[in-house]
């Protein structure tokens, strides 16, 4: 029973949590707010996913907001000067793709603790993004082509959970089921084990970083999508919640462990969690105390990994 809560008691307080809003929030059930919250959870999931995939690997990424905004300012830009859609979620998913790059090389190569790599690519990232903009943002009636990638249905499922969904068992058979993912998992685990055993441990450091940039910019280009803007702060409040999903969901499922389910189902109870509040009737900043509270618990319950990743040199 022990073992049990231990694994499965914060998912089982989540389905709790879930319950206790079905019953009290006024119009919490309701299929728009229920699809609300699952699009929602989309977008954190995602971008928490990426956080995942680092914090495997046993390095922090605190660029991801940044790094999506400026994603989310060119894919729009491109859109905004009629280019073709493809080209613009081309060039969004690219720009996610050479900050990875970036992060990695720095931590890597230039060895830069990812702590200060991150934070300053977060500041290039920022500052590119309004250079772009000039500090406005871009919003039009963009086409159909691009907004349906977030606002349409497909087999009457939300585009956006089918991303999700498609991201999440992408980044799950990657880590449980090919090599590259346990190479991931035992350099994050014991790095210099893992390199005398063998394991090219600074490429899965660049990969783990390389995926994270790439899920920034899927993140930003669903966003973009959903919106119709484009602004170079756009998911700057996603990075707490991001970092919070992913320390909530190594309180369950794996826990002490940064994992893929678990960080998923903690995106979603967070989302319940805001959503829920605001039906009830809580102050706008009621939310940002309770981030901080589940932030806290997480990291004193089981946060050895991050802890890891935050204060090596």
């Amino acid at each position: 029973m022990r073992e049990i809560i231990g694994r499965y008691g914060t998912a089982l307080a989540g389905l709790v949590l879930i319950v206790f809003f079905v019953a009290f929030a006024p119009n919490f059930a309701t299929t728009m707010n229920v699809i609300n919250v699952l699009k929602d959870t989309s977008f954190l999931a995602i971008l928490a996913l990426g956080f995942t995939l680092a914090l495997i690997v046993s390095e922090l990424d605190l660029s991801i907001a940044e790094v999506a905004s400026l994603s989310a300012v060119v894919t729009g830009w491109l859109i905004q000067g009629q280019q073709h859609p493809a080209l613009a979620v081309t060039a969004g998913l690219l720009v996610g793709l050479l900050c990875g790059a970036a992060n990695g090389y720095g931590v890597t190569v230039l060895r830069v603790p990812s702590l200060i790599m991150t934070l300053g690519i977060a500041a290039i990232a920022k500052g590119f993004a309004f250079m772009i903009t000039q500090g406005v943002a871009f919003v039009g009636r963009w086409p159909t082509g691009f907004t349906g990638l977030a606002r349409g249905y497909s087999f009457g499922i939300p585009n956006l959970v089918l991303w999700l969904t498609a991201v999440t068992l992408l980044t799950y058979g990657l880590i449980k089921w090919t090599r590259t993912g346990a190479h991931m998992v035992a350099t994050g685990e014991a790095d210099e084990a893992a390199r005398l055993s063998g394991i090219a441990t600074s490429r899965m450091k660049r990969i783990g970083l390389l995926l994270t940039g790439l899920c920034a910019g899927i993140t930003a280009v669903l966003l973009a999508a959903n919106l119709s803007s484009a602004a170079p702060n756009m998911a700057g409040d996603y990075l707490l919640y991001a970092i919070a999903a992913v320390l909530l969901g190594m309180t369950m499922f794996e826990p002490g462990k940064p994992n893929i389910p678990g960080t998923v189902f903690a995106a979603l109870v967070l989302k319940v969690l805001g959503n829920g509040l605001v039906l009830m009737g809580a102050a706008y900043y009621v939310q940002d105390i309770v981030l901080g509270v589940i932030i806290i618990g997480s990291v004193a319950f089981s946060a050895s990994a991050l802890k890891k990743a935050a204060f090596k040199v």
